[in-house]
């Protein structure tokens, strides 16, 4: 296999609970062809724009009863399959990006080692909890820091934004592990 060519990495996860139901096809190899149904206007958008940023191609539904169950579940469902489409292959696996937009300055970082840990900065309380839920997911070390910035809406486009490009970056195929260690041996009995 030559690296950086990866043929079958894709996922598709479904979410269904009292509260929402939620269906992804994602294809991490992308385009950034991002088709998302949903009612919460913003949230599609930050979708949109993390596919066109991440490169990858998904279809996603999302329906739900409130703002906050239906952000939430469409974390879970987004880094679900994210992690799943990279399997156990080796990546890159960290990887950063700083974006501009207008007033705002914000730099994500990505470690795609399967330690979820979450030290994010955003104005919005359920962006937060967006961001939280995918990280956990996924199982993935995510860090967004706000360098500068007044609007919320650029803050959090530009966030999306700088996390779809380290989503890139970290999950490009190469030859073997990135780690110091051996891969981990979990025994159960």
């Amino acid at each position: 296999m030559e690296e950086g060519k990866v043929s079958g990495r894709k996922a598709k996860v479904s979410r269904r609970t009292r509260e929402t139901e939620v269906e992804i096809s994602l294809v991490l190899d992308g385009t950034g062809k991002g088709e998302v149904r949903c009612e919460e206007q913003f949230l599609k958008h930050m979708l949109e724009t993390l596919a066109k940023y991440s490169s990858f191609d998904f279809q996603l539904k999302i329906e739900g009863d409130d703002p906050h169950h239906i952000v939430e579940d469409a974390a879970i469902v987004l880094g679900t399959a994210i992690k799943e489409a990279v399997g156990d292959r080796p990546i890159e696996r960290v990887a950063h990006a700083t974006v501009p937009m207008d007033d705002a300055l914000v730099t994500c970082a990505v470690d795609m080692i399967d330690r979820p840990y979450v030290d994010v900065d955003c104005p919005d309380d359920l962006y937060l909890h967006f961001f939280r839920s995918f990280a956990m997911s996924s199982g993935i070390t995510l860090h967004i820091v706000i360098e500068r910035g007044f609007d919320e809406h650029h803050i959090i486009e530009a966030a999306f934004k700088s996390l779809g490009l380290s989503l890139r970056k970290a999950v490009v195929p190469r030859a073997s592990i990135l780690s110091t260690k051996e891969k981990p041996r979990i025994r159960r009995e």
